[in-house]
Order: structure tokens, then C-alpha cells, then sequence
């Protein structure tokens, strides 16, 4: 039977140093690596028997790699807006906060809204997709939040909110 959930909205927004880390990567990946792997996988056929030569497997199978990652970035990078101007009410959550949060045992957490594709750049960079992205959005310092976990609710205390680069 299919799952009757539907898919988690998934937001198109990127900050300008996360559009530049893609747009990094893209260009090493097609004007760095692929040449030198299309290189080695030249050399290695060039030695004979394609079939049993390890280096013209691997090299094929990281062309094939290479390949697959550009055509994605390529494609994600058409899709995404990019966020360069903070919101026009600062003083509320929007995509690119820098949010500083206490949790119930009164420890603070710093955490920036971003894009899908950069939380993994840095610790504390959440999505805004995330469930506790969704549950900031709109608020202002001194708000509180609550989400469901699946250890159960949580309650986070909106200390601080800014769009000024932390960390």
C-alpha cells in the first residue's frame, strides 16, 4: 500500500555563499577533475585489455560519478533563488537568520535558516524545511516555539535573531 503522507515541501532558496560553494564545485568538478580523469581513463585504455585493467574501470566509474554530480548541480543551480537582502522586518525569523535559541534545560543554540542544499556546510545551518525551520519562521525574539519530536514536544526560547554574518 503507498504511503498516503505527502512529500515534505522542499524551498528553492540558497544564500549567495551557498550559490557560490555549488558554483565552486561545479567548475572544479568540469575544469579540474573531469579532464584529469579523462586523462587516466585515455592512459589506461591506451595499455590494452579494457576489460581486466583496474584503472579503466575506476576511472570510467568516476566519469560516470563526475558526470552525474555536474548535471545535478547544473540543474539545482537553475532551480534556486537566491537570498542576497535581509527581510523587510529584521527583527522576525526569514531564511538567512542567524537565530540564537534556549532550550527547556536553559542552554542556548545558535542556528542559521538555509537552503536544502547547505546544511551540511557548517554546524548549527538548518533548513527551513526542517521542522523546527517550519516552527521559526515568522517569529521574533522573545517568542516561543514549539515542535513535536519524536522523543516528544520540545519548547525552544527565541533569544536573539539577526541577518549579520555569525560565527
Amino acid at each position: 500500500m503507498a504511503d498516503d503522507k505527502p512529500r515534505p515541501r522542499i524551498s528553492n532558496y540558497i544564500t549567495v555563499e551557498g550559490e557560490q560553494r555549488l558554483r565552486d564545485e561545479l567548475n572544479h568538478l568540469w575544469r579540474v577533475e573531469r579532464p584529469i580523469v579523462t586523462q587516466q581513463v585515455a592512459d589506461a585504455a591506451a595499455l590494452g585489455d579494457r576489460s581486466e585493467n583496474a584503472e579503466y574501470i575506476y576511472g570510467k566509474k568516476r566519469l560516470r560519478e563526475i558526470d552525474r554530480r555536474v548535471r545535478h548541480l547544473r540543474k539545482r543551480l537553475e532551480l534556486l533563488t537566491v537570498v542576497d537582502k535581509p527581510p523587510s522586518d529584521p527583527s522576525r525569523i526569514y531564511f538567512g537568520a542567524w537565530v540564537t535559541l534556549e532550550d527547556e534545560e536553559g542552554l542556548e543554540h545558535e542556528f542559521r535558516l538555509v537552503g536544502q542544499d547547505e546544511i551540511a556546510e557548517k554546524p548549527g545551518y538548518i533548513s527551513v524545511d526542517a521542522p523546527l525551520g517550519r516552527a521559526l519562521l515568522g517569529k521574533a525574539q522573545d517568542s516561543e516555539v514549539s515542535i513535536e519530536t519524536p522523543g516528544g514536544p520540545r519548547e525552544w526560547y527565541v533569544l536573539r535573531v539577526s541577518y549579520q554574518g555569525a560565527r
